[in-house]
């Protein structure tokens, strides 16, 4: 258990935004690098008391931290709250969230997969390296398993990944995380419109992952473009027959 050092501390706060100035305070600390991945927050008592402010004001902010990604809250005899490593979390819950609440059609959300997917194979082809070829390579035969095995659900999941390992190979995790939020109300939206045959999927892999090896990044744009946007098309379609007609 690690503790922030004693040179970290913690100013009262005023009501009435005391929920939003414990928030700040806190994520101004992790800008600074007062507080790192890994240290423990002092007990809800004591923090409370430096903070001026009731446990249940505090409760309040510690929540809203942690579902922005920002804090662990753990239990147990090393309980509390700890300032968390790095996640793609806050972003995949915020998009998902957006989904689900409408905000977000199928037409935005397939175009930005485009767009996304043009920026990041562009850049894989200058940082890719052979581990991340291979593992590309071993991505593709598994969901050629999984076509074999009549597995849609295994199949759809493999397809996602592959873009997910692509997008791991910009090294930015920026780029990283949006690829992953994206990529998970991919899955919400595919899981809506149903199974698909999509025989051209795995003969644009082949195509993609020669001008990844060639490092032709014009080439290897050109191909996911194309794919996806065919892709876009057909998902485009199965959703408009799906869809409740409209009185």
């Amino acid at each position: 258990m690690k503790l922030p050092p004693a040179t970290v501390e913690f100013s009262a706060i005023a009501a009435p935004r005391a929920v939003d100035e414990i928030e700040s305070q806190i994520r101004a600390m992790v800008a600074q690098g007062l507080l790192k991945p890994g240290d423990r927050l002092p007990s809800e008592r004591d923090l409370a008391a430096k903070l001026n402010v009731s446990r249940n004001t505090l409760r309040e902010a510690m929540r809203t931290l942690e579902r922005a990604g920002i804090l662990e809250m753990r239990k147990g005899t090393h309980g509390g709250a700890y300032i968390l490593h790095g996640s793609s979390d806050s972003i995949i819950d915020g998009l998902s969230n957006l989904y689900h609440l409408g905000a977000i059609s199928p037409e935005q959300l397939t175009e930005a997969r485009i767009w996304l997917s043009e920026i990041v194979v562009r850049v894989a082809c200058e940082r890719a390296t052979e581990e991340d070829l291979r593992a590309l390579d071993e991505n593709i035969q598994a969901g050629r398993q999984a076509i074999a095995d009549d597995r849609f659900d295994i199949r759809q999941r493999l397809h996602r990944e592959f873009h997910l390992i692509l997008a791991r190979m910009t090294r930015n995790p920026i780029i990283e995380a949006t690829m992953a939020g994206v990529m998970e109300v991919m899955g919400l939206f595919i899981e809506r419109i149903g199974p698909s045959e999509n025989a051209f999927t795995e003969p644009a892999r082949d195509r993609l992952m020669k001008h990844l090896r060639k490092r032709d990044a014009e080439a290897a744009v050109k191909e996911m473009t194309s794919y996806l946007k065919r892709l876009q098309t057909r998902y485009l379609d199965q959703w408009a027959e799906r869809r409740p007609p409209e009185h």
